[in-house]
């Protein structure tokens, strides 16, 4: 699974391994925690992405609807239950607060999907779980959770990622309805990706619809195997033109 592809809720579920029907999941692997959010306007919590920094900034969840809590909007988020144990907000926020205070070595580690639409889901990448607060909204306090995004690497490294790589919420939904959800080459409307026309890496944008389109798998990989062709070529250009620069 790579940046930026886009699957349904089932393709979520098979490639965890988990019914993720909660969208905080503590150490739901023993390498990293999950989060389901959204930026829609209808999401149930206002979540948000600070577009100078690209910290991700997630709400807590409400108490879970009863017939002591009928309107779960009205009420504090909690950390605890009424038996005394950690809600999936406790367990995060304690985390959070461990890390930032020194107590914890590493930030917890969490994996981000977003929903898009009904039924359209994209992988965000990792995130680092680095602080938590409480804020006042309305008449109670929900909890915030700020997490910054990170590159986990297969030998288990974590790289500080450029805010900048990431693609707006709002420039996803707008290059699929622009692309009508389908691969720009060939239709398909399986397996697809957010692919950046001019590379990232070669300084095309992540930030508008202009660069960003969809792919399916095979023409995604076509393009990377395209670019890598082009490579040797490219250097022995530059080397040419050096060496003519130095006659």
């Amino acid at each position: 699974m790579k940046v930026d592809d886009i699957f349904s809720y089932a393709d979520l579920v098979h490639a965890e391994k988990a019914n993720l029907q909660r969208g905080m999941n503590f150490r739901i692997r023993p390498a990293y925690s999950i989060f389901l959010m959204s930026l829609r306007k209808n999401a149930p919590y206002q979540d948000a992405v600070d577009q100078v920094t690209g910290t991700l900034i997630y709400e807590g969840h409400n108490h879970p609807k009863t017939q002591r809590c009928r309107n779960p909007k009205v009420v504090d988020q909690p950390i605890v239950t009424p038996k005394g144990t950690l809600t999936e907000n406790g367990k995060f926020f304690t985390s959070a607060m461990n890390f930032k205070n020194g107590v914890q070595k590493k930030a917890e580690l969490i994996k981000v999907y977003e929903k898009l639409q009904d039924g359209i889901w994209s992988y965000k990448g990792f995130f680092e779980l680095v602080d938590a607060a409480f804020v006042q909204s309305g008449r109670r306090k929900v909890i915030k959770f700020y997490l910054r995004p990170v590159l986990k690497k297969s030998i288990g490294q974590i790289e500080d990622l450029p805010h900048n790589r990431l693609i707006p919420s709002h420039v996803k939904l707008e290059v699929w309805k622009r692309d009508r959800g389908c691969c720009v080459r060939c239709g398909a409307s399986k397996n697809l990706h957010y692919d950046h026309d001019i590379p990232f890496s070669k300084g095309g944008s992540s930030l508008t619809a202009e660069n960003v389109r969809l792919l399916c798998v095979k023409h995604n990989l076509e393009k990377s195997d395209r670019i890598m062709c082009l490579m040797p070529w490219v250097l022995v250009g530059a080397q040419t033109a050096f060496q003519l620069g130095r006659k």
